[in-house]
């Protein structure tokens, strides 16, 4: 495959590698970031009468899957806005109810420890990712990096972004190491979590198809053809539900979800930092990440970044910034994009120690206060 360091011959086991013993520093450093960031909202919300557990197990998005691992998913389309739980992909909501089934806690309690296993997954993934390309050193900065970013407490919160990561990060990694079949696999499972599993799906599928022009792989096309069967499937499965073909973005234009081109995100552009001499924090914390985001991308591409990756955020940065829909999670959206942070992993390995670690802790503390502010200050969902 493109960008593989070294071809991969070894069990389906062998995956994994690096071991965990090698990964552990970057586990580490990834846990100590968001117990930091966990007992500063813990402090906040003491401040304030809020209870931490309520917090990060049953509000906002995570109220929905967790009605959806309760009482399933709407059998109509209706009228209401923000109001069909069909928007929401199934993956998650089914591990809740499976687990929670076999298991003494509550479904909320669950779902809690789903996504943080899973933050772990995704963490060791990414250093995974990073290890391979460009060292194990380049592993620990892009998974501490990954840690304290400003809304990655969403991270150890009941929603999808940690699974989803954890399946992309795999994904990706398995199709450096060449393992079209593990990748398309984890394809399909990501295309059942979140709505940007096209994203991973386009890399592995695409990554897959062009590898044909070497030599013909049955492996390569059959991975080509399964990646996009798990996004496919589920809208599909929406469609034939509501009786209509566009089911499911019938749905997703009742949550004001569309694609308009990006005139939407450009107009928030204008407003947030020329226009309202008094913006909300959070929404210009939103257009920084996405302003940062692509300017990450565009020296992903200065650094020839291997095309699986750089597909994957390419694909997932377009959907995000031409979205005409809700403009405040965007930057949540963007949390799986861990490959646009390879570029500063690699560039802070070459700065002095002392302004590296510097770097890193402002950007610790920051993401520490971020993710408080987000869910105790915000009065939206992060």
């Amino acid at each position: 495959m493109p960008g593989s360091r070294r071809p991969d011959t070894a069990p389906p086991a062998r995956l994994l590698a690096p071991t965990l013993r090698r990964a552990a520093p970057a586990l580490l450093a990834y846990v100590a970031v968001r117990l930091l960031g966990l007992l500063f909202l813990a402090f906040w919300a003491h401040r304030q009468g809020h209870g931490v557990w309520p917090i990060l197990a049953t509000q906002w998005d995570a109220d929905w899957y967790l009605g959806i691992a309760d009482h399933g998913y709407a059998h109509e389309l209706g009228t209401a806005y923000d109001a069909n739980n069909l928007a929401f992909f199934p993956l998650y909501p089914v591990l809740v109810k499976a687990v929670a089934a076999v298991t003494p806690g509550s479904r909320a309690t669950v779902g809690l420890l789903i996504a943080v296993l899973a933050s772990l997954a995704a963490a060791w993934g990414i250093f995974a990712v990073g290890d391979r390309l460009r060292g194990r050193r380049v592993g620990i900065l892009l998974t501490t990096l990954w840690a304290a970013l400003p809304v990655s407490l969403v991270q150890w919160m009941g929603y999808t972004e940690s699974l989803f990561t954890a399946c992309a990060a795999w994904a990706l990694y398995a199709l450096l190491a060449d393992r079209p079949l593990t990748a398309a696999w984890l394809a399909v499972l990501a295309g059942l979590t979140r709505p940007t599993g096209v994203a991973v799906a386009a890399a592995v599928s695409l990554t897959c198809l062009l590898a044909l022009r070497r030599g013909f792989s049955v492996r390569a096309l059959t991975a080509a053809l399964l990646a996009p069967l798990g996004w496919c499937g589920y809208v599909g499965w929406v469609g034939l539900r509501l009786g209509r073909w566009d089911g499911y973005f019938a749905v997703q234009r009742l949550w004001h979800n569309d694609v308009d081109g990006g005139r939407e995100t450009l107009r928030r552009f204008r407003e947030l930092l020329a226009y309202d001499s008094t913006p909300e924090l959070f929404l210009v914390l939103v257009t920084v990440t996405l302003l940062a985001s692509t300017a990450l991308f565009a020296l992903s591409l200065r650094d020839r970044q291997p095309l699986p990756l750089l597909l994957f955020t390419g694909v997932l940065l377009t959907i995000v910034l031409t979205s005409g829909g809700v403009y405040f999670p965007r930057a949540r959206f963007l949390l799986p994009a861990f490959p646009l942070l390879l570029p500063l992993a690699v560039r802070l390995l070459r700065v002095p120690a002392h302004y590296r670690a510097a770097a890193l802790t402002a950007a610790v503390l920051g993401s520490a206060y971020w993710g408080a502010y987000m869910v105790l200050v915000w009065p939206s969902a992060p």
